[in-house]
């Protein structure tokens, strides 16, 4: 099996993404601040909860957060429309194919619900994960949300 750069790569080809490997961990936003050179807030930070709704169904979302920023779980619930819980590491890997400290905002095996904070348009370029917690690659707020399909709210908190 593929490891997860390499399972990123192949399922972002199509997209001008250009992933770097860093010789220190990236797993924390902090850590990937450290070792990509930026600010915190610069960094992706790829949080995936469980949206229920009131049927009690259930669906994988991917938040897209400022690393300096916490996921705002109200302000996401009002988003969705559905009452918010944490995901575990098995619904994570289910839902994006990839582990804790390595989930890219795309390149899933099916396509995962994105809302993705407002807060990281103050950037120019972010840093997200490709694949695993050494790889990053850069990109503009806005090819993510193009890139993910994703919706622009007001999800992270200081």
């Amino acid at each position: 099996m593929a490891s997860g750069p390499e399972r990123f790569l192949q399922a972002t080809a199509h997209l001008p993404i250009t992933p770097q490997r860093m010789p220190d961990s990236t797993h924390t936003a902090a850590e990937a601040a450290a070792a990509v050179g930026v600010e915190v807030g610069a960094i992706v930070k790829s949080l995936v909860f469980v949206a229920v709704d009131d049927d009690g169904a259930r669906e994988p979302v991917l938040a897209l957060v400022c690393g300096d920023n916490r996921a705002d779980l109200d302000a996401l619930a009002a988003e969705l429309g559905a009452r918010i819980e944490k995901a575990d590491a098995k619904t994570v890997k289910e839902a994006t194919g990839y582990s804790i400290g390595g989930v890219p905002p795309l390149g899933h095996p099916a396509p995962v619900r994105t809302v993705i904070d407002r807060d990281l348009l103050r950037f120019d370029t972010v840093w997200s994960a490709a694949g695993s917690a050494y790889d990053v690659f850069p990109a503009s707020p806005q090819q993510l949300v193009a890139w993910t399909g994703g919706v622009l709210a007001d999800i992270g908190t200081r």
